[in-house]
């Protein structure tokens, strides 16, 4: 029996274009990005670096990079947050069936653009019970340890939580704990038809 459902933000609330800020950047004279790099947007997404550090790193390595040109590419991945998924969470919390918990990889430069430019954000988190971004809690997924973290922080079994994700190794990472999954795929799937494409868990 479901008690807690487990949400990602990305492509499951808010629409990304995750080709978006790579394009961008090249275009911006970042190219060939070394793994030095990969690694330090990981550190970025754990909260390990300021988000100056963050930006220095990549104008270390790419010298002609400007601030601001840097900052619209990194936020070009994200679109959009169609409002219906705000009603759909808003119903969800007000029939208080479910622990509702929301477990995000992302980083401040991304949630400031967020609060800047989705007019109901904060509306959107009061929806949760709990409320977990990445490089606030200093996990990342599909580390392990950041489902483990969320898990006793609440007191949860893993059987009687749902982990909805729009990446394969997050979930995967989820379902090798003995949580439920949904793998949703944005393309064909959406979040708000929850309780018909995983109807089976719900009866």
């Amino acid at each position: 029996m479901i008690k807690t459902i487990i949400f990602d933000f990305g492509d499951i609330f808010i629409n990304l274009d995750k080709s978006a800020t790579p394009a961008q950047l090249k275009q911006f004279g970042v190219k060939n990005i070394p793994d030095s790099i990969l690694s330090t947007n990981q550190e970025y997404e754990k909260g390990l670096l300021s988000s100056e550090e963050f930006f220095n790193s990549y104008k270390k390595e790419f010298t002609s990079i400007k601030k601001d040109n840097f900052l619209e590419a990194w936020n070009a991945i994200l679109v959009d947050f169609p409002k219906y998924r705000l009603e759909f969470i808003k119903k969800l919390a007000a029939e208080k069936d479910y622990q509702l918990i929301l477990l995000s990889n992302t980083n401040e430069i991304h949630i400031d653009w967020v609060k800047e430019n989705i007019s109901f954000f904060n509306e959107f988190q009061q929806c949760f019970d709990a409320f977990y971004l990445s490089y606030e809690i200093n996990f990342r997924k599909p580390d392990a340890n950041i489902y483990e973290y969320v898990l006793q922080q609440h007191n949860l079994k893993p059987e009687e939580c749902l982990f909805i994700d729009d990446t394969r190794e997050n979930t995967d990472a989820a379902a090798a704990l003995g949580i439920n999954i949904w793998n949703l795929e944005p393309t064909r799937e959406d979040v708000i038809d929850l309780f018909t494409t995983k109807k089976e868990l719900f009866s």
